[in-house]
């Protein structure tokens, strides 16, 4: 799966999730931050699921009508647990991801918004 991590995202995550097949791009990479409007634009650009920490995203896509190719929002998962996390909710939620789905990440708990 093409997947875009946002600044706030833990940069080590990258190459655990490179290592579980997926196609990851970090934007805590990028030489300066373009914001919330713009990173969203660009993973949908390049459909590619976004991983944030922001519940920012969920709002432009929800009540903004932003464009997305599916989000993930890890909440209260630890830095050095975020990889693996993510691993599980890509393998777990991949179809609905693909579809536009929002899935909130909180430990013990998952949500899933539905996408188009």
């Amino acid at each position: 799966m093409r997947v875009l991590l946002d600044t706030c995202v833990w940069g080590g995550a990258v190459d655990e999730v490179v290592a579980a097949g997926h196609d990851v791009i970090w934007a805590g990479a990028w030489a300066e931050d373009p914001g919330d409007e713009e990173i969203l634009r660009r993973a949908y650009g390049e459909g590619r699921v976004l991983v944030t920490l922001d519940k920012d995203f969920g709002e432009l896509a929800i009540v903004r009508g932003v464009p997305h190719c599916g989000i993930v929002r890890l909440v209260e998962v630890r830095a050095r647990s975020q990889a693996a996390a993510l691993v599980g909710i890509l393998n777990r939620y991949g179809d609905e991801l693909s579809r536009g789905a929002i899935v909130t990440v909180e430990p013990g708990r998952v949500r899933v918004r539905s996408g188009r």
